[in-house]
């Protein structure tokens, strides 16, 4: 069963949205250098279908993506809510943050909007540095996937004439 221990209006993890990010518990991963190592338990509250429709109660009109950030424990409950969102709540976009190196073949892609893979690896760093392995990807409306990674690299500033 998935379970979650806290939600936050995001701004950074998915761009051009304000994501609902919902951090789920039972991190299979364990990144060294993780700075979530409180996720590595199975703790907190169920995450299911009434627990979106609370989040979109209270956030709906704040919000334009919610993320599922790991899950990893029970990938196929993550599609199942992206299936849900999709379905009962179609204004949002959905994304998946896992730390798999794939996804699996169990997962339709298809049920996602933006997905990000790859293990947090510290000397590679996290998404916004162009040396990472990590990757979010984009469905298009042909149903593929292209990299957006590098829209979190920090580009140079111009000056003002």
């Amino acid at each position: 069963m998935l379970k979650y221990v806290n939600t936050g209006i995001v701004f950074q993890e998915i761009p051009d949205e304000v994501t609902l990010a919902i951090n789920i518990s039972n991190c299979p991963c364990h990144c060294p250098g993780c700075h979530s190592q409180y996720l590595w338990e199975d703790i907190g509250m169920p995450l299911n279908t009434d627990a979106i429709d609370d989040f979109v109660s209270q956030y709906g009109t704040d919000i334009t993506c919610i993320a599922l950030m790991g899950g990893d424990a029970d990938p196929v409950g993550v599609n199942q809510l992206a299936q849900y969102i999709h379905e009962y709540h179609p204004q949002f976009h959905v994304a998946w943050y896992s730390g798999r190196l794939r996804i699996p073949s169990a997962v339709n892609r298809q049920d996602f909007d933006y997905i990000k893979v790859g293990p947090y690896i510290k000397h590679l760093g996290p998404l916004k540095s162009p040396t990472t392995n990590q990757r979010l990807y984009r469905q298009l409306m042909d149903g593929t996937f292209e990299d957006i990674t590098y829209r979190f690299w920090r580009q140079p500033v111009g000056r003002l004439a």
